[in-house]
């Protein structure tokens, strides 16, 4: 089968493409075709080697897939030959990544396709609407009426986030870099939506979160976050929630911190169990069915171009390049 890896890790260009065995399945996995997959920060960093996964040549790069089923292992229960499914996690504590033609998933890391939600949408939501999800509900316990902050609401999970909360009831602000953006994420349903290069930025925050006495949830997605500024604006008993900013060292306020009764929570979602991550899916599964869900794609290439796919979400995150609205997508 063909398929993007890399034989060391580094820049995109380590990136290549070609021949590699297709896999076969164990007991409790299965074989997917691989319709479509997505392209997250967490893959470049593993091929960079700034997340020392990559350990054993060739590496299959990748965590999010969508496709069909063509073969069972033995003991599979949950999925039959010919399902469409998608899922997340792959590529990481030897598990196989999924940019190729067929991978071979554990059944545990996968979730049926709805109807009429296409390869595409499936693999642009796969990480991001998990990661959203298990913050927002698991980490956060986000209640009906509260009020969410992210930063960021028109990238990967910052749409995620803005889609997830409005579906459990809750009053979202979300900052953008322009105003395109900003009708882009009011059109989601974000309830106040701004443009972070404003002077009076959280001025316009306090004005909203007056009567609730500040944001309950802030879902950080920055590299660098600014604690002072988050805590000034949270509500007594808020909570803050880090996914980003790997190498960030802040200053942290611990007098205004624990005088307001807060919390904070840093996670990961690969740390979450399948269990954990099959609650976030089915809640993401019966959004798109009513309507609610529908990932942004914001740039599609062949699987044979992955290492420009990669060189794109760098400058994205990275480089704050600015240059990318919603996922990248790739086709096998």
């Amino acid at each position: 089968m063909k398929a993007a890896f890399i034989n060391e890790t580094g820049g995109p260009d380590v990136i290549q493409f070609g021949d590699v065995a297709t896999p076969e399945p164990g007991p409790t996995e299965v074989l997917v075709k691989v319709g479509a997959v997505a392209v997250n920060p967490i893959d470049t960093y593993i091929r960079s080697g700034a997340v020392a996964i990559a350990n054993e040549f060739p590496y299959i790069i990748g965590c999010d897939l969508a496709g069909t089923i063509e073969q069972c292992g033995s003991e599979v229960s949950r999925f039959k030959v010919g399902d469409r499914v998608w899922g997340s996690n792959q590529s990481l504590f030897g598990r196989k990544g999924t940019f190729a033609e067929y991978a071979a998933v554990g059944e545990q890391w996968l979730y049926p396709t709805p109807d009429g939600m296409s390869d595409d949408v499936a693999a642009a939501g796969s990480l991001v609407g998990i990661t959203a999800h298990v913050g927002l509900f698991l980490h956060a316990g986000l209640c009906e009426g509260e009020v969410v902050f992210v930063n960021g609401g028109t990238g990967g999970v910052g749409t995620s986030v803005v889609r997830l909360a409005k579906s459990a009831g809750a009053k979202v602000i979300a900052t953008v870099g322009n105003a395109d953006k900003q009708a882009l994420c009011g059109s989601w349903g974000a309830d106040l939506v701004l443009d972070y290069h404003a002077t009076n930025l959280d001025d316009e925050i306090t004005a909203f979160t007056e009567s609730n006495g500040g944001i309950d949830v802030w879902f950080e997605t920055l590299r660098e976050p600014t604690l002072d500024r988050t805590v000034g604006l949270m509500s007594r008993r808020g909570r803050i929630i880090l996914m980003a900013g790997r190498n960030a060292r802040p200053e942290f306020p611990v007098g205004p911190f624990y005088v307001k009764d807060l919390r904070m929570v840093g996670f990961a979602m690969f740390n979450a169990s399948p269990q954990e991550q099959r609650t976030a899916a089915e809640a993401i599964n019966s959004l798109f069915s009513a309507g609610g869900w529908n990932p942004m794609i914001g740039a599609m290439f062949p699987l044979s171009e992955a290492a420009a796919a990669h060189s794109l979400q760098e400058a994205s995150t990275l480089n704050n390049a600015g240059s990318l609205t919603g996922k990248i997508v790739l086709h096998p």
